[in-house]
Parts: structure tokens; sequence; C-alpha cells
């Protein structure tokens, strides 16, 4: 019941979008802003092929990128949960360089890089890398010590600690890092894309602007739109798939 009403409250919010989108298109009546009608029915004119290429680019870039903040950002942030000696050296380096805006790097990136996915890939796992730390490092540190009594005194290996108490609250910290960080990895992804390539949606959009096609942004905006929302289904269903236990805690 409850997946059918969220499901029906989506559906809902998407028609409404696209109804004050139809309604602001006809009170500018400029080119700059077509209808929703308009953009649906150019977008399945287009090659959706070539389409579906930049979205592919844009999506191994941000796989590559969020798969090295979450292996670093999950290591690293148990260490930090569990250890308080690493705790106390590594949190001054994070509470330092967190704040630094990391799309101020991208020229300095992009001179040790090159302008290829490298750099782009980089920079990605930079923006997600540290809210990973940080939320893994606090969702080790808030687990009740009881929970490893009560099963050191039925006999439990380390490793048995390890995959029943704290990975399960590990993976809880990624994906809730990953919900809060998917959508400023995206918005730099973008970014990043109208630098060294011709492939990525962000590339698209931008030289779809540059060439005052304005229905071909649309587009690139609706795809790159989708992809996000694709994004944050896939790591709620991870959550349901891998947390189920929260539903007996």
């Amino acid at each position: 019941m409850i997946k059918k009403n969220k499901t029906f409250h989506t559906l809902l919010a998407f028609v409404s979008l696209n109804v004050l989108w139809y309604i602001a298109s006809l009170l500018m009546k400029q080119d700059m802003l077509p209808s929703p009608v308009l953009v649906y029915q150019h977008l399945f004119q287009m090659d959706l092929a070539k389409l579906g290429m930049h979205a592919y680019n844009s999506l191994v870039r941000l796989f590559w990128g969020i798969l090295i903040a979450v292996v670093i950002g999950f290591l690293v942030g148990l260490l930090m949960g569990r250890v308080e000696k690493w705790n106390q050296m590594l949190d001054p380096v994070i509470y330092l360089t967190y704040p630094i805006p990391k799309i101020a790097l991208l020229p300095i990136i992009m001179l040790l890089f090159g302008l290829g996915n490298n750099s782009k890939i980089i920079l990605i796992a930079l923006i997600v890398v540290f809210q990973v730390i940080l939320s893994v490092r606090d969702g080790i540190k808030n687990i009740s010590a009881s929970y490893y009594k009560s099963l050191q005194v039925l006999g439990a290996s380390s490793w048995q600690l390890f995959y029943l108490i704290t990975l399960p609250a590990g993976l809880a910290s990624i994906l809730s890092a990953l919900r809060v960080a998917l959508g400023t990895a995206i918005a730099i992804l973008f970014f990043t894309e109208v630098y060294g390539t011709e492939y990525g949606l962000g590339y698209f959009v931008m030289d779809a602007w540059g060439r005052l096609d304005y229905l071909d942004m649309y587009c690139g905006i609706l795809v790159l739109s989708l992809v996000a929302f694709l994004l944050f289904l896939l790591i709620d269903r991870l959550e349901y798939r891998l947390l189920k236990w929260r539903e007996f805690t």
C-alpha cells in the first residue's frame, strides 16, 4: 500500500511539474521556453542511439567516480569509526579539507590528469568521498557496544562481528551518504563535461544551448533528469534489498 502511494505521489508530482512548465511556456511565449508537448515530441524524433551514447558516457564517469569514493570512503570511515587513534589523526585532516569547494580544484586536476575521463572521475570521487567517510564513521561509532558484547558472549569471531554488525551499519551509512551526494555529483559531472570531451549529457546540453537549439537542450536536460531519477530509485532498491534488518529494529 505504501509503495502504491509513493508511486502515485511520484506520478502526481511529475504531472504537476509538466503542467506548470506548460503554463509558463504559454505565459512567456518565447522560443527559449518551449512547451513540454513540443519537447517530448522532439525527444522521440531524435537519434536516440546518439543520445544514448551521451548518457552512457556520463554514466560511466559517474559510476567510476562513485565506486572509487565508496571504496576509499568505506575503508577510511571504518578505520576512523573502529580505531580512535586513527580517528584523532584523520579527523582534523577531513574537517580541514572537506569545506574546500572541490570545483575550484578542477583546473589543477585537469593540469595533472588531462582533459579526459580521469579528471572528471577524480573530481566526482572527491565530491562524494568526504560525505561517505563522515557518514560511515559516524554510523559505526553510533553502534551500541551491547550489540558486540551480545555476540561475543555467544562466541562470535571478529569476522562475524564485522559481518553481522559493522558491515550492515556501514552499508546503511554509505547509502544515506550517496543519496545526499548524488545530486551534487551529477551537477559536477554536468559542469566538467563542458571541457575536453565530445560525449556526455553535459556536453550535449551546453552544445545545444550554444547552437540556440532549445528543443535539443531541453531534451538533454530531460534525459539527465531521468538518469538522476533512476539512480535514486536504484539506491532505494539497494536499501530495500540490503537493509531489510531495519524493519526488525
